[in-house]
């Protein structure tokens, strides 16, 4: 991730079809809602987990609804995954005491001057109790990469399709663990650096997260220079393609889309190539310039549609791709629509959060806590409101389960926020401590991870932990 603010110093529940929406979570089998989150934000980062009841309300310090709080040694703003009875989640470890981390809104660009040796961790925990099950250490040594004050060594979210397990910690290496910890491959990258292009040594960190779709692990890995996606074998690492792409620094992580008519494809954010490319050949299918030029967050689908959004510099557009489209489909002029968009808007896009697809509605959250609510289909807007006071940041994207809408401040409140076009607080919970990843959600528990924790919060007598 990237919080970074400016070129220079500031530089009624919903029951939710997939087949109408796409905005289900999960394989269902039997009927049975998928309990599993098994990468960034669930599967295709849609963010959604339905069929069990979520919590409104709780208190981590009081230990209200608090299943339980296990320490996390280290820095890591990964977000935690869930498969079966278990808890996956990395983190890097300082070889100073007290590591920075700087939360809040502010347009500071330098990195971090550390150059101790760090640990970089992946963590497994029993889903029912917190304990931690095993741990191993990918790697030890002096960051190739300096990080930004607000993000960590430990960015990327881990994925799994229930067999392994991949760990990714950019220039340090992709891991590819079984679920027992055992290590099957590894993959050196060389040097992913990431950070401002126009001040290239404001070294920022990486953190798109990787993807498993079937036999493929998809990266995007755009850096500095020699950017690319690229699909791996998931049997050894080996590269089954790799396409350049002539791209600034991103933070997002690939979308794969296979709804609907078209083919297959990889869809990724930017600022000079937002894109889909052919799932079997890496063969670019579409492609369109403009935006922030810092993209962070992920692309997401619902509707037959692709939204994407960034926000810095000049523009901070939303955008509605059919992913039928093929060629350049850049917007030129003053037009909003094409043949191959069906609604865009020029400002108003989310700078750090992947926006949310839930029932009817898109939901898009800035930094600064602006929630607006569109019709996903037409691009109307429905409301715009504020969480929080203003003064506060929001990094976590946001999660929904059983009509209800979960927005994480970086100083740690998690608000509920009825989903529709209603605009409702349902709640203001406190986790206690800072707060900059997405959260997880499996079987009706909502898992947190805060600065120093993971948090398993929901209803003891409601939640099915299994």
């Amino acid at each position: 991730m990237c919080p970074h603010r400016s070129p220079r110093a500031n530089a009624a529940v919903l029951f939710i079809s997939l087949a109408l929406t796409g905005a289900a979570v999960g394989a269902q089998s039997g009927g049975r809602p998928d309990p599993n989150w098994p990468s960034f934000r669930g599967t295709n980062a849609r963010g959604v987990a339905e069929g069990f009841p979520v919590p409104t309300a709780w208190d981590v310090e009081a230990k209200r609804n608090l299943l339980w709080k296990t320490p996390i040694p280290g820095l890591g703003h990964s977000s935690p995954i869930v498969w079966g009875d278990r808890v996956f989640v990395t983190t890097a470890l300082s070889g100073k005491a007290g590591a920075e981390l700087k939360v809040g809104l502010y347009g500071d660009i330098a990195p971090v001057q550390d150059d101790t040796e760090h640990e970089y961790k992946v963590l497994c925990l029993d889903k029912r109790s917190g304990k931690v099950l095993w741990e191993r250490t990918s790697h030890k040594g002096v960051p190739k990469v300096k990080r930004h004050t607000k993000a960590t060594h430990a960015n990327p979210t881990c994925a799994t399709d229930g067999k392994n397990l991949l760990a990714f910690f950019g220039s340090e290496g992709l891991y590819c663990y079984d679920l027992d910890g055992g290590l099957k491959w590894k993959k050196d990258f060389g040097v992913l650096d990431s950070g401002f292009f126009m001040v290239p040594d404001a070294q920022w960190g990486f953190a798109s997260s990787p993807v498993i779709d079937g036999r493929r692990v998809l990266v995007q890995c755009d850096v500095q220079r020699g950017s690319f996606v690229a699909a791996l074998d998931i049997k050894d690492g080996k590269e089954l393609w790799r396409t350049p792409r002539a791209d600034v620094p991103t933070w997002g992580t690939p979308t794969v889309w296979r709804e609907g008519k078209g083919r297959a494809q990889v869809i990724v954010n930017g600022w000079k190539h937002i894109g889909g490319y052919d799932l079997e050949t890496g063969k670019e299918i579409w492609k369109m310039t403009g935006g922030g030029d810092i993209p962070v967050p992920t692309p997401v689908s619902g509707h037959g549609l692709v939204f994407l959004t960034n926000a810095h510099g000049r523009m901070s557009p939303i955008y509605a791709v059919r992913p039928t489209a093929t060629g350049d489909i850049t917007l030129t002029g003053d037009a909003r629509e094409s043949a191959h968009i069906a609604w865009s808007i020029p400002r108003g896009g989310a700078y750090m959060q992947t926006p949310l697809v839930y029932g009817d509605y898109l939901y898009n959250c800035r930094d600064n806590g602006v929630l607006t609510c569109y019709e996903a289909k037409t691009g109307k807007q429905v409301y715009q409101e504020r969480l929080g006071t203003g003064r506060t940041g929001f990094t976590a994207s946001a999660v929904a389960a059983a009509g209800k809408l979960y927005y994480s401040s970086e100083e740690g409140d998690v608000f509920v926020v009825q989903a529709g076009p209603e605009f409702k607080v349902l709640g203001t919970n406190p986790l206690g401590e800072v707060c900059m990843a997405t959260p997880a959600i499996s079987a009706g528990v909502l898992y947190f991870r805060t600065q120093s924790h993971l948090v398993a919060v929901g209803e003891p007598k409601k939640a099915a932990v299994k």
